[in-house]
């Protein structure tokens, strides 16, 4: 059977959908240079990407201020995006840095994002919640967004007691006045993730790199209680950074780093089970995932309109029941992940 990546999830009781398919845009973030976070791309490339996936019907982006210090979501402002329905689409950004500027740095007039030289620095705080929307609103060019997430704040030793004290009771406010429709965390690990959602009411989790192909750590604690609190999840990085999207005969990344030699031998044993079906092992990737009863998307970044139109026409790709037997078998994917129909 194949997957539609347009069909749309509803998000518990937020009162908003998003489809099997998003658009990450910590890619197209990048310098005046255009070297940005993982990569990055030039302004225009970026904004030309972001129209392309419009055009196409990708009616999820998910972005934040880290993303290129602030300009993944200032090209989301400057794409046509910003100038559609708004109703039909859905955006999410994320608190846990806000941008200063940089002293002597670039000048907005002198910088293709608009925003000049900024730099970010680590805070949950109430005040630093409201001050970042505000700003990321600016940037994004937009009257509201409908989810924020609560970024990364494992990253300091602080950041945990800011969140659970400042920043998610900050955002409750916020979504009971209207303000935003759905709240969560965006995170690189799932036990801090497990604590939040057995503490607060949170409708969605941006899991980024524990629940993929190749990394099975979120399977056997965290989904389940997700699925039982209706707690929905958004998947990043299902390519784990890069090993499961690019040639493993050259050095490639898992979760943002060089992978190790038994990653890469255990990709290699998955692309040959998916070569042996005719299947990419991007598709395969990609329809795990959301094969997930907790998983409401997934938001693969792009770095260029080959490389969007590629991961929607992997979500459509047919793969046999087979493909995932073997996987099985092989002891490459646990026997309770759940695999596509």
């Amino acid at each position: 059977m194949t997957m539609d990546p347009f069909k749309k999830v509803q998000l518990g009781n937020t009162g908003i959908s998003v489809p099997r398919l998003g658009l990450g845009t910590a890619p197209l973030s990048g310098s005046v240079m255009g070297d940005g976070l993982y990569g990055g791309t030039a302004h225009d490339v970026a904004v030309t990407v972001m129209n392309r996936a419009q055009e196409l019907g990708i009616s999820y982006v998910d972005t934040a201020p880290l993303y290129g210090e602030g300009r993944a979501e200032a090209r989301v402002g400057h794409s046509s995006y910003a100038s559609a329905d708004r109703d039909s689409f859905v955006i999410s950004t994320k608190i846990g840095r806000v941008l200063n500027p940089v002293p002597g740095g670039v000048t907005p007039d002198d910088d293709p994002d608009g925003i000049g030289q900024l730099t970010a620095v680590n805070s949950w705080t109430r005040d630093d919640v409201h001050r970042s929307i505000e700003e990321s609103l600016k940037r994004l060019n937009l009257d509201s967004v409908e989810i924020i997430y609560v970024h990364d704040p494992d990253v300091e030793a602080y950041g945990e007691e800011q969140a659970l004290n400042e920043a998610f009771p900050a955002l409750i406010e916020l979504r009971e006045q209207g303000v935003i429709k759905a709240i969560g965390c965006g995170m690189n690990e799932w036990q801090m993730p497990l604590k939040f959602i057995r503490r607060f009411d949170l409708d969605l989790i941006l899991l980024a790199g524990r629940y993929t192909l190749l990394d099975h750590s979120g399977l056997a604690e965290f989904l389940p209680e997700c699925v039982e609190r209706d707690v929905k999840i958004t998947i990043g990085g299902p390519y784990n950074s890069g090993i499961l999207a690019r040639d493993l005969s050259k050095p490639v990344t898992f979760n943002y780093e060089q992978a190790s030699d038994d990653l890469v031998d255990q990709a290699r044993k998955l692309t040959q089970i998916c070569n042996a079906y005719g299947v990419d092992l991007k598709a395969a990737a990609l329809q795990f995932v959301l094969a997930h009863p907790a998983v409401a998307t997934a938001v693969p970044g792009a770095q260029s309109i080959a490389e969007l139109e590629q991961n929607i026409a992997m979500v459509q790709q047919e793969i046999p029941a087979a493909v995932w037997n073997d996987m099985r078998a092989a002891g490459l994917i646990p026997d309770n992940a759940p695999t596509p129909d």
